[in-house]
């Protein structure tokens, strides 16, 4: 098939990293793939290029484009696009607009989160209107197709769910090697046990909550230290809140890099603090490297991690909660342990790149009964 993915650009992320693995995978299969980004290109772009996958970007500027959306339909023409894969809202609603009138086969939107904007009122109004040429819309667990359709942002006969996946080959799970690499990049001495939480420093990921939950930990156990990876618009409120904690020498800001897996596998445990939450890539990950996961139960955290079996859920916002549950881990050291392996073999069996590829190749031909 002849596919377009839609998205606003490829800078780093989980919906990002979803789709660049969604793509090499449809890519290797041997279907003829391209990747139209609305704004920028993005930093994850080139490594499509190294692929021969082509990535094209719109630069749209604020308010209606209409260039933009000239260059969006030069592009999906010329590719002679048979499936439309837009991704979030806005793409969405951009690219039924540039293809109106191509008698395009398959229209497919993926919602990668819960849709908790702050303000949505006009984006969710612009993305019901582009419904009309929409095949598909979905979601990415149980948790956020159900709460769209409550909310009346698509009819319930066009939703389908489709889990996220990852690239499970050459995944490792943690090590005392890379344990101890780790310590030597953070600068602790050995042996300290290490908190890590993977996301962007946004106030959806609500690391504020998690820096709290650190000071209680440090007062129990000295021995740990926190590591945050990636990277935004919070960070420096977040390094005034680990000072104002009294723990700003033991939180390790790493921002965004691009050897998330080795650091994943020097982490002892695994801690996400989100408010919202879609199905997220970095539990995935996390379960990929046999790590004891702490998450908030929103959105579809709790279609991962399985409370007592693979990990602990608590409330969101609440760092005492948090805290508890990450103190339990660090004593109760087999059981952790116990919990890191259940959660690697659940994500092979659910959360592979192959098995959502294969659900997203039953939709693009119509299945949406076999597509969740």
């Amino acid at each position: 098939m002849n596919i377009t993915h839609f998205v606003e650009n490829l800078n780093r992320g989980g919906l990002e990293r979803m789709v660049l693995d969604l793509v090499k995978e449809q890519h290797r299969q041997g279907h003829k793939v391209q990747v139209v980004c609305l704004f920028e290109r993005g930093s994850l772009a080139g490594e499509l290029d190294a692929l021969g996958i082509p990535v094209a970007a719109c630069h749209k500027r604020t308010g209606f484009d209409l260039r933009a959306l000239g260059r969006a339909r030069q592009l999906l023409a010329a590719h002679y696009t048979e499936v439309l894969h837009t991704h979030n809202a806005v793409a969405h609603y951009q690219a039924v607009l540039a293809s109106a009138g191509m008698g395009i086969r398959q229209v497919v939107n993926t919602r990668h989160g819960m849709g908790a904007q702050r303000k949505p009122g006009r984006r969710e109004w612009l993305f019901r209107r582009a419904l009309k040429a929409t095949d598909a819309v979905v979601a990415v667990c149980e948790a956020a197709r159900a709460d769209a359709v409550r909310r009346g942002i698509a009819p319930a006969a066009k939703t389908c769910v489709v889990p996220n996946g990852i690239v499970l080959d050459g995944f490792d799970i943690a090590s005392d090697i890379m344990h101890e690499r780790l310590t030597r990049l953070i600068r602790v001495p050995r042996g300290t046990r290490i908190i890590g939480s993977v996301g962007r420093l946004n106030w959806a990921k609500d690391q504020m909550s998690l820096i709290r939950a650190f000071r209680i930990v440090r007062h129990t156990r000295p021995d740990t230290a926190l590591v945050l990876v990636g990277d935004g618009e919070l960070r420096e409120t977040l390094r005034a809140a680990a000072f104002d904690e009294g723990v700003a020498g033991c939180v390790h800001f790493l921002g965004d890099r691009n050897d998330v897996r080795d650091l994943l596998q020097g982490f002892d445990l695994f801690a996400l603090s989100s408010v919202t939450e879609g199905y997220s890539m970095a539990l995935l990950e996390a379960c990929a490297a046999g790590l004891p996961i702490v998450a908030t139960d929103v959105g579809g955290n709790a279609e991962i991690v399985h409370d007592g079996a693979t990990g602990h859920l608590v409330p969101p916002c609440d760092p005492s909660a948090l805290a508890a549950a990450i103190l339990d881990l660090l004593h109760a050291t087999q059981r952790a342990s116990t919990l890191g392996l259940a959660a690697r073999a659940w994500v092979e069996a659910h959360g592979s790149m192959e098995a959502m590829a294969a659900r997203y190749g039953r939709l693009y031909f119509g299945d949406m009964e076999h597509a969740s």
